[in-house]
Order: C-alpha cells, then sequence, then structure tokens
C-alpha cells in the first residue's frame, strides 16, 4: 500500500502534516504518536512553538519591559534631582534611558519580521515609534547641553506613550494586520518614519523650552549674544535698581530784601527721590547658566525637527498626488500639518530674524507642543479625513 494508504489507516490526530515533513520534530512527534496515544496540536505548538509565535511572545514581553525601563529611567531622573548628592542617580538614568532605546528598537525590529513591513502601520507601532524618537533624541539633546536634567522633562513624555501604547490600548489594536490597499507603497517608509521623526523632534525641543520657562519660574530674564548661544551674556532684569544721581534742578527760592521778599529764580542741586526698592529673588549663575543651556538646546533641536517636518509633508504631499490625484486636498490631517509648521516657522523666524532668546520663543515653543498632539493623534480622534484610517499618519 502506498504512502498516502498508511497515512490514511493512522488513527484521527496521528497524521502527519506533508508540511511538517522536514521539521526536526517528526521524529518526535511520530515517537509521540505511536501506540495510537493522543497528542493534540495545539500542545505539540506549546511545547515547540513556531518562529511567529516565538516573535509575538517576544514583542508582548519587550513592550512591557520598556515600559518598565523607562519607568525606572524616570524615578532615576527625579529622585536624582530631589537628592543632587545622589550623583549616581542621573548617570544611571542616562543608561536606563539608552537601554530603554534599544529595547523599543528591537520590539519594532520583531514587528518588522514578523508583518514583513515596516513597523508603522497602525497607532501601536507608531506610538512606539515615537517613543524610540523621544528616547533617541533626549540622549543627543543630554550630551548636547551636557546636563542629566534634560531627562526630568524628557522621561515622563516617553513614559507615558510607552503606558499608553502597552498598557491601555486593546489587544486587537496591538496585532499587526496586513497593510490597507492605500499603504502599500515605498512611500510609507518615507513619509510616515520622518513625519514621526519630526514629532519627536519638536516635542523634545518643546519640552526643553517648557523646562527654560520652569527654571526661570516667571522672572524676566534677558539672554544677550548670538541664537546659537555663543558666548552669551546672561542679566536677570529683576534686580534691585540703583538709586538715582543727584541733578540739578532749578527751584524758586525767596530772599529777603531791604523792601521786601524778591523771587528768585536759582540754581539748586535737587536730590531726586528713589521710590523703595523691589527686592526678589535673583536666580543663581547656576540657574542661569542651565536657563541659557536649556534655551539654546531647545532652539537646535527644533531647528532639526523642522526641516525633517517640510520633508515629510512634501513626501506626503507627492504621496497624496500619487494615490488620490491631488497634492493638497486640505484635508484635517494635511490641514493641522501646515499649522504645525507654521508655528515652528514663526518660532524660528523671531529667533533668526528677530532676536529673541528668552521667555517669549519658549512659550511659542510650548504652544507648538499642544500643536503637535493635536497633528498627530487629536485630529484621529476629532475628526475624518483621508487620514482616518490610519491612526498614525
Amino acid at each position: 500500500m502506498g504512502l498516502a494508504g498508511r497515512s490514511a489507516e493512522r488513527p484521527h490526530g496521528s497524521i502527519i502534516s506533508s508540511s511538517r515533513a522536514t521539521s526536526p520534530y517528526d521524529g518526535l512527534s511520530q515517537r509521540h504518536f505511536k501506540g495510537g496515544g493522543m497528542m493534540e496540536i495545539d500542545t505539540f505548538n506549546t511545547l515547540f512553538p513556531t518562529p511567529a509565535m516565538d516573535l509575538v511572545a517576544l514583542q508582548s514581553n519587550l513592550d512591557n519591559l520598556a515600559f518598565a525601563i523607562l519607568f525606572t529611567t524616570m524615578l532615576l531622573y527625579w529622585v536624582g534631582a530631589a537628592f543632587p548628592k545622589l550623583s549616581a542617580l542621573p548617570s544611571l538614568g542616562t543608561t536606563a534611558m539608552a537601554i530603554a532605546n534599544l529595547t523599543i528598537a528591537a520590539l519594532l525590529a520583531s514587528r518588522w519580521i514578523e508583518a514583513g513591513y515596516f513597523p508603522i502601520s497602525n497607532l501601536y507601532e507608531s506610538l512606539f515609534f515615537l517613543c524610540w524618537g523621544i528616547t533617541a533624541m533626549h540622549l543627543i539633546a543630554e550630551r548636547m547641553s551636557q546636563s542629566q536634567l534634560v531627562g526630568i522633562f524628557t522621561a515622563p513624555a516617553a513614559v507615558a506613550i510607552s503606558a499608553f501604547a502597552a498598557l491601555t490600548l486593546p489587544d486587537n489594536m496591538q496585532h499587526s494586520e496586513p497593510l490597507v490597499p492605500a499603504l502599500k507603497s515605498n512611500w510609507l517608509m518615507m513619509h510616515v518614519s520622518v513625519m514621526m521623526l519630526s514629532y519627536a523632534t519638536l516635542m523634545v525641543g518643546a519640552l526643553l523650552a517648557i523646562a527654560f520657562l520652569i527654571v526661570t519660574r516667571g522672572q524676566a530674564i534677558e539672554l544677550k549674544g548670538s541664537s546659537i548661544g555663543n558666548g552669551a551674556f546672561r542679566k536677570g532684569s529683576a534686580q534691585v535698581a540703583p538709586s538715582p544721581a543727584p541733578r540739578p534742578e532749578l527751584a524758586v527760592t525767596e530772599q529777603p530784601a531791604r523792601s521786601g521778599g524778591v523771587a528768585v529764580l536759582a540754581a539748586q542741586t535737587v536730590q531726586a527721590i528713589a521710590p523703595p526698592a523691589v527686592k526678589s529673588p535673583a536666580l543663581s549663575m547656576q540657574r542661569l547658566t542651565l536657563a541659557d543651556t536649556l534655551d539654546n538646546i531647545s532652539y537646535r533641536i527644533i531647528g532639526l525637527g523642522f526641516p525633517l517636518l517640510t520633508i515629510g509633508i512634501i513626501s506626503g504631499a507627492v504621496w497624496a498626488n500619487e494615490a488620490w490625484g491631488s497634492y493638497w486636498s486640505w484635508d484635517p490631517k494635511e490641514t493641522w500639518a501646515l499649522i504645525t509648521w507654521l508655528v515652528f516657522a514663526a518660532y524660528l523666524h523671531s529667533r533668526i530674524t528677530k532676536g529673541w532668546q528668552g521667555r517669549k520663543p519658549a512659550i511659542l515653543a510650548s504652544l507648538g507642543l499642544a500643536v503637535v498632539w493635536i497633528c498627530y493623534l487629536g485630529v484621529n480622534l476629532l475628526g475624518k479625513g483621508l487620514h482616518s484610517y490610519g491612526w498614525f499618519l
């Protein structure tokens, strides 16, 4: 009797499919199936999971691990700031942030291998890609500023994003799905990855601007020098004004005369009465130096994110023309991307042309943070348009 006939005579549940004929586990499975023993396929898969199952389990572990590392990183930065004598904690925070970045990179790589396309096709993947971008820009900003206080502001943002992706999103939104026809294009990696990197970069720059506002604590700080911070001179304008010097004034004096009093206009030095000095706590030189550094690094990071945003918008317009036959459709996502571009263009214009430094551009950059979040996530929650299927573009 042929091989097919012998296979047909085997008891139910003991048939070994032809797809597993070359599997290294076939000999073991035959030994278990001998004697008519019953062994379910699910039990076999549990004992010997396939590579795809391994990747799914690995992703589940990696996203939880990334959240745990980022949460630990945030605690290290915060405790290190609260207790400056524990100087080793911020350094441990930097190391932990680098480990978190590598963990998220491994998560995205495993996702790429499993799905077969660049892992930025749904909200879950885009959130972790955004988190990876924020951690990468944090390391760059921390190295540029030589201040580990940067992590006090960037770490909570990374923790919130990873927690939302790993703990809040339902399971069906965390699984990779086949790409919708509109996303089956080489422009997916070009357009979406650049846009997400621009979001991450602009967010870090805006967070450093918020850090500047917190460090200065509402005091009128004037930064004098170049916009790129070379040799900037810092002056706190909230200082006690010196008493004005005596100045000569004309005063009317009355001198006695034989025939009566005569009014004589004579020069007389009058001491001007200075208003009472209002003392306000001046910033220490260390805090002024930190404020100047945050202002400069925020400017440089935003200066890096703005060209990325520009390239992302242009590439999106080209892709839109290829997919929909129009470069610009005033879709809600497109409109808010343009608003984001205008806000940060105004920020850079104020720094380069107007010479603004300090609080005014920092407030504008803080506004830009809210605009970025609306463009990235708020539009998908509040409005519908050509990008509504993606939850990420």
